[in-house]
């Protein structure tokens, strides 16, 4: 019988994306597909900024960047008429812009990233079943002796593998989340829709998405069209309402949700629809695949399950509005892999592994309600109100995902400055910074010694490490700062990279650290940065606390809640 750390079940972006950082933080893990050969759909195609950072980490940014191109808006059309033009364009504290990547694209460059680390997809390989073994000893689920006995039908034959973890990436019909016996609630949408990956002859600009509904004499949505750019010329991913003869049943478990097997749409069926809804007079050539699909909202009521964890669309399905689901299955599997790779070193506390459900059940929760809520009217924002521009950019771009209620952040409430501190959850505020919990911004301009050219932030936290950042300024004592540098490498059992940054007056510290010296300020700002600050990041880029003053027993109690006491 084969024996692994951790089984991945199913190889579409979100268990890749798991694989790949199980590998990246040093764990060995296997995963299988049931498909004998990858799907060639444009299924999911918007990549979100924040999931250009994860890849940044990951180090697959630059290979996706010459696959992708540019979301720059949308243009929405409501009966025939044009409504105002949503640009989709990033503020310039954010080093990416929304781009647009057929999913058997981002499937094919992470395949070929985790393939970099000795790892290939086994496919052809199903789950059949899923048992876990009784603890032998103690530890619990948390613990060294506890494993889970998979039955696997392989091309060779039925195998077993015992894994002390299993990740259930494997969709809306999860056998994973079967059976882990957890509840899968909510509804379906009554509309049948179709997908088709086309070309047309429109002189729309490019890069822009088109939206165009009707409305019935009721004021209902009675006819839809939703084109999405993709990478050639003036080629969409197309999706729009189900004709009558097209329109099939359900599915077979009660789960309706995603493509559906049956009668495929035909150009001519794409073509009815453009004749009537498109903006321009066009003509659709080159179909490419095409498939009718159902849509179903679903949360799974816990994302754990003993030895078992659920991600993407096994924990959460909801409607394709905004281009949520993949990006959000993506951060699913980034937060859990370094989480799961402590556990599997032994030096994770008691209860990190709980914190996966935790963190992001309340990220599914909300992007299920909002997709639902956006679902009939699109993602609309005032255009004469920059504030309120901004965070409905950032809030669909995902950069307001936060955990400030996590139980591994240190609370709010560090003794700072009247008026430094924010309400935890609300992102990045000029001037204010991050607070506990929250996603943790780049800063350029930043200098090393050996660096004959500029160097951001994220160059210092893309290791699989903690990172812990003091802010030093001419004035700062030194002797504090080593005091709580030495306390914490020596509670972090070795996963823990500290960088001093450096004001531009600040001298080099005297005790050995690396340093990158803030020549412009961007660190200070993006972060409200004050003197002696110390600032201790999460490998999967949030803050885990703030600390001013930055006192050992502080930073130790912070450190201890992922690290324990071992």
């Amino acid at each position: 019988m084969d024996e692994i750390d951790v089984l991945v079940v199913g190889a579409g972006p979100v268990g890749l994306t798991a694989a790949a950082e199980l590998r990246r933080h040093g764990v060995d893990c296997r995963i299988v597909d049931r498909l004998a050969v990858p799907q060639h759909y444009a299924k999911a195609v918007g990549v979100q900024p924040r999931t250009m950072e994860v890849w940044d980490a990951m180090g697959l940014v630059g290979a996706a960047l010459n696959e992708a191109v540019p979301m720059h808006g949308q243009l929405p059309f409501v009966d025939g008429r044009p409504g105002p033009r949503i640009e989709l364009t990033m503020p310039p504290d954010i080093p990416y812009g929304f781009a647009a990547l057929p999913q058997y694209t981002t499937e094919r460059l992470l395949t070929e990233h985790l393939a970099g680390y000795g790892t290939r997809v086994e496919r052809g390989t199903e789950l059949l079943a899923l048992d876990q073994e009784a603890e032998a000893g103690t530890g619990g689920a948390d613990g060294p002796d506890g494993r889970v006995l998979a039955v696997l039908a392989t091309p060779s034959g039925p195998r077993e593998v015992r894994a002390r973890y299993v990740i259930g990436c494997d969709g809306a019909h999860s056998l994973v989340r079967k059976a882990a016996g957890l509840r899968f609630e909510g509804d379906a949408f009554p509309e049948q829709y179709m997908l088709g990956d086309v070309e047309v002859d429109w002189d729309l600009p490019a890069g822009y998405g088109v939206r165009a509904t009707h409305h019935d004499a009721e004021g209902r949505v009675d006819d839809l069209l939703v084109c999405i750019p993709l990478p050639g010329r003036k080629r969409y991913r197309v999706s729009m309402l189900v004709p009558d003869e097209l329109a099939g049943a359900g599915a077979q478990d009660g789960v309706a949700h995603g493509l559906e097997s049956g009668a495929a749409p035909e150009l001519r069926h794409i073509q009815a629809v453009l004749d009537r809804l498109s903006p321009q007079p066009t003509h659709a050539s080159a179909l490419r695949w095409s498939s009718t699909f159902r849509i179903s909202h679903r949360l799974v009521d816990r994302y754990r399950a003993g030895r078992l964890f659920l991600a993407g669309d096994a924990a959460h399905i909801h409607p394709p509005t905004g281009a949520q689901g993949m990006n959000t299955g993506i951060q699913d599997a980034y937060n859990l892999a370094w989480k799961l790779a402590l556990a599997v070193r032994g030096v994770g506390a008691d209860g990190l592994l709980d914190s996966y459900h935790a963190e992001r059940h309340p990220v599914g929760v909300e992007v299920v309600g909002r997709t639902v809520r956006h679902s009939r009217t699109g993602v609309q924002a005032d255009p004469g109100s920059p504030d309120i521009l901004d965070a409905v950019l950032r809030r669909e771009a995902q950069l307001l995902v936060g955990y400030p209620d996590s139980p591994l952040v240190e609370p709010e409430g560090d003794g700072g400055p009247a008026g430094h501190g924010h309400r935890p959850g609300h992102g990045h505020r000029p001037g204010h910074g991050p607070g506990s919990g929250e996603r943790a911004p780049d800063s350029r301009g930043l200098a090393r010694d050996l660096a004959h050219y500029p160097v951001r932030l994220f160059d210092l936290l893309r290791g699989p490490r903690h990172t812990l950042l003091f802010h030093l300024d001419a004035a700062t004592p030194e002797e504090p700062v080593t005091t709580c540098a030495v306390a914490a490498l020596s509670t972090a059992h070795g996963l823990l990279d500290v960088y001093a940054v450096l004001a531009p007056d600040a001298p080099a510290p005297l005790w050995r650290l690396p340093t990158a010296r803030d020549t412009g300020g961007e660190f200070r700002s993006a972060y409200g940065a004050r003197p002696g600050e110390a600032f201790l990041i999460r490998p999967d880029g949030y803050l885990a606390g703030r600390f001013h003053p930055p006192t050992p027993d502080r930073l130790a109690t912070c450190l201890r809640r992922t690290f324990g006491t071992g």
